[in-house]
């Protein structure tokens, strides 16, 4: 399996298969890490678009002094800042853990077995999924990020301290705290 770097770099001297391989290993991350800073679908899928052609512009010039997804993630935040920027107004996480915002998001909730697919086990799982995704909307901003941007983009704490310009014990700590605070709000559930 190539790297995303050796892929970008067989991109930028015109191999399509590589940038289509790359899309598809981080489109969908992407996407819900979109979503899960409180942009709404349609906002989500324009960020998305612009994230990506951002790599194609500067797909010649990439550097990999970081790994691909820290430059990925910077672009894509880089986005979502500047989307906050033009508006004033923000869109409530809540809204997405309706019936339509899982529509094709695998591993929002994973239940393994036969339970699953009963229908209380399922009204249960969608109210802990509302539950969880409402702790998250009300993370602070930073702590919202790290953790994000650990959890859907995998990124280490060097790389989210690369993508955010926050100190390495900065992150350590807003993920810590992110963490705690998740972990109480989600108590009931346990």
């Amino acid at each position: 399996m190539e790297s995303d770097e050796d892929l970008l770099a067989a991109y930028a001297v015109g191999d399509a298969r590589a940038f289509a391989e790359l899309y598809e290993r981080h489109e969908r991350a992407i996407y819900r890490f979109f979503l899960r800073q409180g942009a709404a679908t349609s906002v989500a899928e324009d960020l998305l678009q612009e994230t990506w052609l951002a790599v194609v512009r500067n797909a010649a010039s990439f550097e990999p002094r970081a790994k691909f997804t820290t430059w990925l993630y910077t672009v894509a935040r880089s986005k979502m800042i500047d989307h906050w920027r033009a508006r004033d107004d923000t869109v409530s996480l809540a809204y997405f853990a309706g019936d339509a915002a899982n529509d094709g998001d695998e591993g929002v909730l994973d239940i393994p077995g036969s339970d699953a697919q009963r229908p209380d086990h399922q009204v249960i799982a969608r109210a802990e999924a509302r539950a969880f995704l409402a702790a998250v909307e009300a993370l602070p901003p930073p702590q919202r990020e790290a953790f994000l941007l650990q959890a859907e983009g995998g990124l280490s704490l060097d790389e989210i301290a690369a993508v955010t310009g926050a100190a390495h014990e900065t992150v350590k700590s807003r993920l810590r705290y992110a963490m705690s605070k998740l972990r109480s709000a989600m108590e009931a559930w346990q």
